[in-house]
């Protein structure tokens, strides 16, 4: 039996949805005690069985699972497999009368024209492990640092070492927008989305600072020759979860990879615990110098004047 559905095509999407049906239909084929494969599109999965490497003849049943029955890529299936018992599951049937519809000999449809709903495969398909979900703050500006500038560098190599992280990774923007849905409109905002992360990975001292104060631990690059404010505030805070740009070179996934598994364990306890100092009280910054820089006498006490 060949599962097949449009992640199997090259020009075809692999959705979330579409890959959790495929496992519901797997987990019922299991517990059955019937074999299958499962043909993937080159693009998605490179290392697995695609389509055009199938030989045909090998397959009594074609399977196709969820998503809607239309167009050439369907009705190409029907043409190749045509010895084979052909069942369509879990799909959507937009025309009844569209031979990508009727070559199937079964469509066990999830919608369909002058019939009831099915519930959608992927919602009774196994359950799955939590992944860490990380949030993304990079930055591709601050040219003031001029030539010690890596900050296109420090992208990509974060980016392509994050691709091969099993996470769910959540690009954020700390720059406000009220016209900008895609954008946090109030600090609160974002500091709503940073509270229920488990990691943020960034290259701003935002990116940092908010990720710590909201208890999130941070993986921090710095994206400056010889280091920057990001390293100056990673010391300010005591964070110890720094990497200088000039460490991505050789061997910068070990650091990133190190840096990872103490945030995503111990790293969590020490966010906390900043966490709660600032909130206990800040720290000394700049603006506990500021009253006395104004020429403002005891400032903070009960009845001083301020003006």
């Amino acid at each position: 039996m060949l599962l097949t559905g449009w992640f199997s095509f090259p020009d075809g999407e692999a959705t979330a949805g579409d890959v959790l049906a495929l496992h519901r239909v797997e987990d019922v084929l299991r517990r059955a005690g019937l074999a299958y494969d499962v043909a993937w599109s080159p693009g998605f999965r490179p290392d697995a069985l695609h389509l055009e490497d199938v030989t045909a003849r090998r397959y009594g049943y074609l399977v196709f699972v969820c998503g809607p029955l239309h167009g050439p890529q369907v009705e190409e299936l029907h043409r190749r497999f045509a010895h084979c018992g052909r069942i369509a599951v879990g799909t959507s049937v937009l025309d009844p009368d569209s031979p990508a519809v009727t070559g199937f000999h079964r469509v066990l449809a999830r919608d369909a024209p002058a019939a009831g709903p099915a519930l959608d495969l992927a919602a009774g398909a196994p359950a799955l492990p939590a992944r860490p979900v990380v949030g993304v703050v990079l930055t591709h500006g601050q040219h003031e640092y001029g030539a010690a500038r890596r900050h296109g560098a420090v992208a990509e190599a974060v980016t392509s070492w994050l691709a091969g992280k099993d996470c769910a990774r959540l690009e954020l923007e700390t720059r406000l927008d009220r016209h900008d849905w895609r954008l946090c409109a109030t600090p609160a905002q974002l500091e709503s989305v940073l509270l229920r992360l488990d990691l943020v990975v960034t290259d701003r001292l935002h990116g940092l600072v908010l990720a710590l104060r909201a208890g999130t631990p941070a993986l921090a690059v710095d994206p400056v020759d010889g280091g920057a404010k990001v390293s100056a505030q990673a010391r300010a805070c005591g964070w110890p979860a720094l990497v200088p740009a000039e460490r991505l070179e050789g061997a910068g996934a070990g650091e990133l990879d190190r840096w990872w598994g103490w945030c995503l364990t111990s790293g969590r306890v020490a966010a906390r615990q900043l966490r709660d100092e600032w909130a206990a009280g800040p720290g000394q910054d700049g603006a506990r110098e500021l009253p006395a820089v104004l020429g403002v006498p005891h400032a903070g006490r009960p009845g001083a004047r301020h003006g």
